[in-house]
């Protein structure tokens, strides 16, 4: 490994070329290269990677492009319900929270659970409470509302009311932001933040808050952060199994992540994108959707994306 690094993304739920306005495709460069500036500080000064992930994703929390904090997706009832997780590679510690609508930063709340208890989950009312006692801005529900937001409600209820739910595209659906990185000490971290998808079922969790599903870091083999269909990556356990792959099949970061999102997680119907980065410093940023928001910045190198483009940070 040379140098620290750091990926980020801003979800999946991209829609097809042509499909973002030139002023949405602005706003959402924008929040990334935010965000890939406020984690790369962290690890240019020397910093942990387990922080650097941690205000990238606050970043991306804060910029209402993106389905996490505010700009969260609404569920059918009309309300918000965010799930965040964070792990540290070096032990494996990890915090998480699911279900909650109060916390301005959910990864925030869910590093709280990592540092300040013996758990590794906690949910709606207790995480909230616990966020509070540590310190941490609690907000209005409708702080995390946007206008946009609410129309894809609106949408989706109006599909679901014709039997057709099932077209709806990527970017109604669903959207995730994430972050991994590898600071100077070799050590990995990853962090992941999500509203859901819209119009969920109040009280569904997903796999963002879910260590080895949606969001995992160990230093053995490598940091991840999913985005897509969270019932998907459940089900195939997607990141300790790219953790497994790579530990006793002896694969390689890219044909460990080529092989789940190209080949499990799109036999299994669902559209999915991951970031990772592996102990010795590789990148992989594969997706199978039109799309992905994401972004690296290295020593070497720095840009953001949502197609086949890079843009320079």
């Amino acid at each position: 490994m040379s140098g620290p690094v750091l990926a980020i993304h801003g979800g999946c739920g991209v829609a097809p070329r042509g499909g973002l306005s030139d002023a949405q495709e602005r706003h959402a460069r924008g929040g990334l290269k935010g965000a890939l500036r406020a984690g790369w500080a962290v690890l240019d000064k020397g910093g942990a990677a387990l922080d650097a992930v941690e205000a990238a994703v606050v970043a991306l929390e804060e910029h209402t492009a993106f389905n996490a904090g505010r700009g969260a997706v609404f569920n059918s009832d009309g309300k918000h319900e965010m799930d965040a997780a964070i792990m540290d590679g070096r032990d494996l510690s990890a915090g998480a929270v699911g279900g909650i609508a109060r916390v301005r930063n959910p990864v925030r709340a869910a590093r709280a659970v990592m540092e300040r208890t013996d758990h590794v989950l906690l949910i709606g009312g207790g995480a909230e409470a616990l966020a509070a006692r540590a310190g941490l801005e609690l907000v209005a529900p409708d702080w995390f509302s946007t206008e946009e937001r609410r129309a894809s409600l609106l949408q989706m209820k109006a599909l679901q009311a014709k039997g057709d739910a099932s077209r709806a595209s990527e970017r109604l659906k669903h959207g995730t932001v994430g972050a991994v990185a590898i600071d100077r000490a070799g050590h990995l971290a990853a962090a992941t933040s999500t509203g859901g998808y819209t119009n969920k079922l109040p009280g569904r969790v997903g796999d963002t808050p879910l260590i080895g599903a949606g969001t995992y870091a160990n230093d053995a083999t490598l940091a991840y952060s999913g985005t897509g269909k969270g019932e998907i990556f459940i089900r195939s356990v997607l990141g300790h199994e790219l953790h497994a792959r790579m530990a006793y099949k002896g694969e390689s970061l890219a044909t460990a992540c080529d092989a789940m999102v190209f080949g499990e997680l799109k036999r299994l119907g669902g559209g999915a994108g991951l970031i990772a980065i592996g102990r010795d410093g590789a990148i992989a940023l594969p997706f199978n959707t039109a799309g992905m928001y994401r972004g690296v910045a290295s020593d070497s190198e720095g840009w953001v994306s949502i197609y086949d483009e890079r843009e320079p940070l």
